[in-house]
């Protein structure tokens, strides 16, 4: 049972990471990661608090689809970036996955932003491979609306937002895997790029990404 548990996991994991990976080219992931946070501004008393998105060491932004029964994946794409001395750095591609076990039934896409409060957050994506949120940083659901004052003594390295059709929904990403996408990465850069290059701001954004730096700089 554990053997064939443990192939489910695997099996999903990939499925939905390929999947997401192949049909969301970078510059689409850009885009919605634009869309996601104005989305997630719209309604004052379920929006991320401006101290916190002022006080942000990073943000990661990213859409997720969970499919399943009984025992179910979610994977999905989206970027990462990092505040910089002279403002924010390009993106940087990463891909999400997980498994859950409970009766959990049929597709659900979600939207998440994950505000990165501390430099060792930024660091676990300059990294390479993989890390898992939670397992050496402490990840948290965050604080909402325009009237909190969360922005002095942060009580997670990461806080956790998301979307589900629409609704807010407080829950933790607590066991997500992250992943750096370094082909998406290579192929909106032009060329090879190390992630830690692109979020210590080394590398130029290309023109794409100005329209979510915009919108970011207004924090």
């Amino acid at each position: 049972m554990k053997a064939r548990l443990g192939l489910f996991t695997v099996s999903i994991f990939v499925l939905l990471f390929a999947v997401g990976a192949a049909h969301a080219a970078m510059q689409d992931d850009v885009d919605r990661a634009l869309s996601i946070i104005e989305r997630f501004g719209e309604i004052p008393e379920t929006a991320i608090p401006p101290a916190v998105m002022r006080d942000a060491k990073g943000v990661a932004i990213f859409a997720m689809t969970k499919v399943g029964f009984v025992l179910s994946g979610r994977g999905g794409t989206g970027v990462v970036v990092a505040r910089t001395e002279t403002g924010w750095s390009g993106p940087s591609a990463i891909g999400t996955g997980g498994v859950g076990i409970g009766f959990q039934a049929g597709v659900q896409v979600s939207e998440h932003v994950i505000i990165l409060n501390t430099q060792e957050a930024v660091k676990a994506f300059t990294q390479g491979g993989n890390f898992t949120l939670g397992a050496n940083l402490s990840v948290a659901v965050g604080p909402v609306g325009r009237s909190a004052e969360a922005s002095v003594a942060p009580y997670a390295a990461i806080y956790s937002y998301s979307r589900s059709q629409g609704i807010f929904a407080g829950v933790s990403l607590e066991g997500t895997v992250v992943a750096t996408r370094y082909e998406a990465n290579e192929e909106y850069y032009e060329k090879p790029v190390f992630t830690s290059d692109i979020l210590e701001g080394k590398v130029k954004p290309p023109a794409g990404a100005q329209k979510l730096l915009d919108a970011l700089s207004k924090y």
